[in-house]
């Protein structure tokens, strides 16, 4: 009896010390978790108060149906953090406005595709025809970005181009997925014709191998009062 007393007397310390070690353990891993659904609440809220801060410009903040500027829900964090960045500095106005109601999209179209621009809206793809002319003019955006919610767009959606000739009404003809050296999708059409560009897949990462292209046709021209453009304060479009 006495040396069973003994060993377990022996084994008590080393016994209390795991005990203490699997405790502090046990501790440890659910602060962690909790720190860790905290950070990941903080992070969540964050990117809210990020959207909710971004400041649209005059222009494309509202439409004139009152459609929301974009849904910032769909974007990647880095691309929120792009676009807030990118109205920090001086820009030229855009040429237009695109508004797509089904995927509560609205966006201003500038002239060119470099990245700035891609930050800031979406871009005239040069050498294109301009909004208001006899031809196709094509537009490109960000899969992570203005153009993610493209991939929910189907044929017989409505597009509609604000500039400060009236409001074009375009309606989806068709969706094709072509190789990024396929550009016959950007030739010049007979009648006034939209294209919308962007990369594809949408949820691919790294560079994305190819082009989801939509493609529309003009469907309704209302001219725009001269109040109205004039209260836009956009440039004629040309070349």
């Amino acid at each position: 009896m006495r040396v069973l007393i003994v060993c377990v007397g022996k084994l008590e310390r080393p016994l209390r010390f795991t005990g203490m070690a699997l405790l502090g353990i046990y501790f440890a891993a659910t602060f962690h978790s909790v720190l860790g659904s905290r950070f990941a609440v903080w992070q969540f809220h964050a990117a809210q108060a990020s959207a909710a801060e971004i400041q649209a410009p005059p222009l494309s903040a509202k439409t004139s149906d009152d459609t929301t500027f974009s849904n910032f829900s769909l974007w990647s964090v880095n691309r929120v953090r792009a676009y807030k960045d990118s109205w920090a500095s001086q820009h030229d106005p855009p040429l237009a406005v695109l508004s797509i109601p089904k995927l509560q999209l609205t966006a201003p179209v500038f002239d060119g595709t470099d990245e700035f621009t891609l930050n800031r809206g979406v871009g005239r793809i040069p050498g294109s025809d301009f909004p208001g002319e006899d031809g196709n003019f094509s537009i490109a955006g960000h899969r992570d970005g203005f153009f993610r919610g493209l991939k929910d767009i189907s044929p017989g959606d409505s597009i509609e181009l604000l500039t400060t000739r009236g409001k074009d009404i375009f309606v989806v003809d068709q969706i094709v997925i072509v190789n990024p050296a396929d550009v016959s999708v950007l030739k010049r059409s007979e009648g006034p014709t939209l294209t919308l560009v962007t990369c594809y897949p949408f949820y691919f990462f790294g560079k994305a191998p190819q082009r989801y292209i939509v493609k529309a046709s003009l469907k309704q021209h209302a001219l725009q009062s001269s109040a109205a453009a004039g209260a836009y304060g956009q440039p004629e479009a040309g070349r």
